[in-house]
């Protein structure tokens, strides 16, 4: 097995355009020797400036969303077609709080993904329970319909590319974390259901994060675990001492 690691930092609406590009001057030479990938998810504005910062480095840069459609009259939307143009890697889809705030739905989620695709970025796809959800013990259920759904009309060359994020809503931005053993669980619960649906090959490829509330000091737990491929982090990767430790999770 040779999944890479992936430290993705998810910024959410922080940072000026200013601020983010001294960020990633000052994140770059620290997290230069990182075995894991190191993905920094910032705000739109920040986009050019920050692609810009990390030229040359191992730093890749992801969107925090985008619309489905190549264009057209979507006030305050982006399309894929943009995202590609400015050279962006990744782009972060249906995260909980789009879902809990802007609408994003399990349908909305799948055609952005194809979109992600279709343009040439990787998608980072969330799913994710709350925390009733999680104590009527429906977290399983729950989840393999999400990635089902979510992956519904790609080919398996395309799952290769995906990440998956498992975020338990309960644990983001409140300072509680799933336990490794939680957090394990549940990312073998999804590893199993891209083993049915794809195949074992495709099961062993695909990479599964952990995110809610990751930061320094639990980062190598988490990530030591088997089914656990590195972390989408919040409130840490706005921390240049913290995310560094967190994208070297091993040294």
């Amino acid at each position: 097995m040779s999944r890479k690691i992936i430290a993705a930092g998810n910024w959410k609406m922080n940072k000026t355009a200013k601020e983010a590009v001294e960020f990633v001057n000052a994140l770059k030479e620290r997290v230069a020797d990182a075995d894991s990938e190191v993905v920094v998810g910032v705000p739109f504005v920040c986009l050019p400036g920050v692609i810009e910062a990390a030229k040359g480095s191992n730093i890749k840069v992801a969107a925090q969303n985008m619309h489905w459609e190549e264009k057209g009259a979507f006030t305050g939307e982006v399309s894929g077609p943009m995202l590609a143009d400015l050279g962006v890697d990744y782009v972060i889809i249906g995260h909980s709080e789009r879902r809990q705030y802007f609408g994003e739905t399990d349908e909305t989620v799948n055609k952005k993904v194809h979109a992600a695709f279709k343009y040439g970025l990787k998608p980072i796809v969330c799913v994710g329970e709350s925390l009733t959800q999680r104590e009527q013990g429906v977290t399983a259920e729950l989840v393999r319909y999400q990635v089902k759904i979510a992956l519904l009309g790609l080919s398996a060359e395309q799952v290769k590319d995906v990440v998956i994020a498992y975020e338990p809503i309960w644990a983001i931005g409140t300072g509680k974390t799933a336990t490794s053993e939680q957090a394990e669980e549940v990312c073998a619960i999804i590893r199993g259901c891209i083993k049915e649906l794809y195949g074992s090959e495709v099961a062993e490829v695909i990479r599964i994060q952990y995110g809610g509330s990751v930061n320094a000091a639990n980062a190598s737990e988490l990530f030591n675990m088997p089914d656990i491929d590195g972390g989408l982090v919040g409130g840490a990767s706005l921390k240049l001492d913290d995310f560094e430790k967190i994208a070297k999770y091993n040294k």
